[in-house]
């Protein structure tokens, strides 16, 4: 199944607790789309927050997040890596 990162951006000062929260939501909903998000990185300084998951396509992995309330700005598949 294909990877993607998306970033979600403008969630400048988010701690450890809101971050497993949100992640948390995804993961509650995450099989409705046949997604599963992997991990979720933050930088409460820039309020830039990375996710990674397994979906079928990027709308999927949207679909989820604005279901659960925090839409991706945008959403990479990430074919190579290293």
């Amino acid at each position: 199944m294909p990877e993607f990162m998306d970033v979600h951006t403008g969630m400048t000062g988010i701690t450890p607790e809101q971050l497993n929260e949100a992640h948390q939501a995804d993961l509650a909903i995450q099989d409705d789309e046949r997604v599963n998000f992997k991990h979720a990185w933050a930088d409460p300084g820039s309020g830039t927050v990375f996710c990674l998951s397994e979906a079928p396509n990027a709308e999927a992995v949207q679909r989820i997040h604005e279901r659960a309330g925090h839409p991706a700005d945008t959403v990479y598949e990430v074919p190579v890596q290293a």
